[in-house]
């Protein structure tokens, strides 16, 4: 018997060892304590699902490989977890994998003993399940229980249609039919974050509790958020906090007044202010003209601002809109005329529902009210989308997320969890407003819930000429963050090689190699432009230029006043094999031999800098057809001088020409 366990451990080592050669998923480690203190929120349904997976004698999983089918924005990602935190040993490492594949792969599945791994499969393309994939699974799940270790695939439920698709042996399939109570989800949000008086608060106000039925739980996490920004709102605008039960009637009617303006969707109202066409503003008819539409939504996005610039942000989108009427009794007039027959800018403010101070600024201090207006704009008028897309772009005064332009943008393009829009926008404005889109593709990239589907257009965009510049923007913001994941990082790394290997134009390839340079300064992005010289030398074709820009970035590193790659470089990387290959490249060789130059100029006040430095170099001029690199970058060093006063050239010309040449190729008739 003893033996016989022997054996099988042995099996499951070798398995291991095996799996792990492969091209896993990655994934990022989660902190059970974490885990474990984050919000959490569990109905009636989801305490089902928690009670068929888990065995009550052991505390455990019934099996191995746990398929937990649910709608969209239901919390499945968030229950899958917790029950993983929960029902699994201390010694157990929990995963969080991140499916970066074409299609569902057995193979790409990593095997670890004691780990228990949680995967999304949502993509509506790259994630769909076959009864094959299945079949397959099952057998993965015996390796998975031979190593104590557990999977729960959380998967969309539009994607489990085949009726082929059920249970196997190792496998159970369990469905979540609804996400938890949108209020207790709110309320464990708002307690985990501080914000336990404004529970309180919350629960007494019923117009409040209302307007969160029947949301989806991302959507009742956004509510949470906005809750309490208009708290910390409330708090700023006056002197002490509104609270129920301890502040006067005045004080709690304002605070209410607020939590319901940030909660409501405000549809009510905005089908009344958006009905039947109005031709002229009428105080008896709610509905606007398009004029003012347009102005509400200048203001929706600007909040405030000085008059002007509400009033050229309006007029800018009636002309994106590209429909700008006469108004009755103007025929004929010219457009000063015409709109000096109509209302005032200040009183067309007013009408909307915003204020003017003396300073002509217009204060419109209603994010909540603004994000309903856009929502309900781009819901219900699909032929407004491409335009409110162009103007947004037009609008936005940087490239800054925070921006509230490019905050709309990622709004709305990602609003009912597709990236359809985020293409349309790539169309629209992707090679003119490369920053903006890079901007927008960040906020969308990092949304756990469309974020692997953004990533998957950038894919494609990486090939293209005219997105190139917006996906060299996006990718070096991510790689330049200390906080992204491992899988952001990877994600990043990736898209940049492609947009490097997919291009031949001079300027995106000189884009590629200026986020290479800047991203060579900092050490972790050094260390995956590292990984890119090593894919290179390993013959990984797509890896080729990438390969060799990132060496020519790493070339600019300098550690304690010499460069890097001279003093102390990567055991991984061959630094002679680069030069050499990069020299006798015309696509590189200019520019290695203007960063050779910039090297031995830094060694050569160093006599053991210099000599270490030529002994490296030596090797790599005399390969094969580098004569004529050679005698280029002897040129470029002429100015230079050794410490003991000796030219550069005459010391690299002396080493590399054989002294029976030197008469037929001279220094100076080689360098003429």
């Amino acid at each position: 018997m003893h033996g016989g366990a022997d054996v099988v451990a042995n099996i499951v080592e070798q398995l291991i060892l095996e799996t792990r050669k492969r091209d896993l998923l990655e994934g990022v480690e989660q902190d059970r304590e974490q885990l474990l203190a984050q919000p959490f929120a569990r109905s009636a349904p989801g305490k089902t699902v928690w009670d068929q997976i888990i065995a009550p004698a052991t505390g455990r999983p019934h099996r191995p490989v746990t398929i937990m089918v649910a709608p969209r924005s239901c919390g499945s990602t968030t229950l899958a977890l917790r029950l993983l935190a929960e029902h699994t040993g201390g010694h157990t490492t929990v995963v969080k994998l991140d499916a970066d594949w074409s299609t569902p792969s057995r193979g790409r599945l990593p095997l670890e003993k004691a780990h228990a791994y949680q995967l999304d499969l949502k993509h509506p393309e790259n994630d769909q399940i076959s009864a094959d994939f299945l079949s397959a699974l099952s057998e993965h799940a015996g390796h998975l229980r031979d190593c104590r270790s557990y999977l729960v695939l959380t998967v969309a439920q539009d994607l489990w249609k085949d009726h082929r698709l059920s249970e196997r042996d190792g496998i159970q399939v369990v469905h979540l039919l609804e996400a938890p109570d949108a209020q207790d989800v709110v309320e464990a949000h708002l307690d985990a974050h501080g914000y336990g008086k404004l529970i309180t608060s919350l629960r007494s106000f019923p117009k409040a509790t209302d307007s969160l039925r029947g949301l989806t739980a991302v959507a009742a996490v956004r509510a949470a958020r906005t809750a309490a920004m208009a708290w910390e709102e409330h708090l700023h605008a006056g002197p002490t906090p509104s609270l129920v039960h301890t502040g006067g009637e005045g004080e709690t009617t304002a605070l209410e007044e607020r939590i319901v303006a940030a909660l409501t969707d405000w549809r009510g109202e905005l089908d009344s202010r958006f009905g039947e066409m109005s031709s002229l503003q009428s105080h008896d008819n709610p509905s606007l003209t398009v004029e003012d539409r347009c102005l509400l939504l200048a203001l929706a996005v600007q909040q405030s601002a000085p008059m002007p610039v509400v009033a050229h942000s309006a007029a800018a989108l009636l002309e994106a809109v590209g429909d700008i009427p006469d108004r009755p009794g103007t025929a004929g007039f010219s457009p000063t005329r015409s709109a000096l027959a109509g209302r005032g800018m200040r009183r067309r403010v007013q009408d909307v529902g915003g204020r003017v101070d003396m300073q002509d600024n217009v204060l419109f201090d209603r994010p909540a009210y603004g994000r309903a207006v856009l929502e309900y704009v781009w819901d219900n008028y699909d032929v407004m989308r491409e335009p409110l897309l162009t103007w947004l772009v037009a609008t936005a005064r940087s490239a800054d997320p925070e921006d509230r332009a490019v905050a709309a943008l990622a709004g709305l393009t990602v609003r009912h969890g597709t990236v359809g829009y985020l293409t349309t926008l790539g169309e629209l404005v992707g090679g003119d407003q490369p920053k903006v889109l890079g901007a927008v593709m960040e906020s969308a990239v990092r949304n756990e819930h469309v974020g692997r589907l953004a990533w998957a257009a950038l894919y494609g965009w990486a090939e293209q000429k005219s997105y190139a510049p917006a996906v060299i923007t996006l990718c070096r913001r991510i790689l330049e963050d200390t906080s992204a994941t491992t899988d952001l990082a990877k994600r990043a790394m990736v898209r940049l090689r492609r947009v490097a290997h997919k291009n031949t134009d001079a300027d995106v390839v000189g884009q590629v190699q200026a986020a290479f340079d800047a991203l060579a300064q900092h050490p972790t992005a050094a260390q995956r432009l590292v990984g890119e010289v090593e894919r290179r030398q390993q013959g990984k074709g797509s890896s080729t230029r990438s390969g060799a820009l990132a060496f020519l970035a790493l070339m600019t590193v300098t550690r304690d006043g010499a460069p890097w790659l001279v003093r102390t470089p990567p055991a991984t990387i061959d630094t002679r094999r680069a030069v050499h290959d990069l020299l006798s490249s015309p696509d590189t060789a200019a520019e290695v031999i203007s960063r050779l130059t910039v090297w031995i100029r830094a060694c050569a006040g160093d006599s053991g800098d210099y000599t270490q430095l030529r002994e490296q170099l030596l090797p790599a001029l005399r390969g094969h057809n580098m004569f004529e690199a050679g005698m280029k970058l002897m040129n470029e060093l002429r100015d230079i001088s050794t410490a003991e006063g000796v030219s550069v050239a005459d010391d690299f010309y002396n080493h590399l020409v054989d002294s029976r040449l030197r008469a037929v190729f001279p220094l100076e008739k080689g360098l003429a």
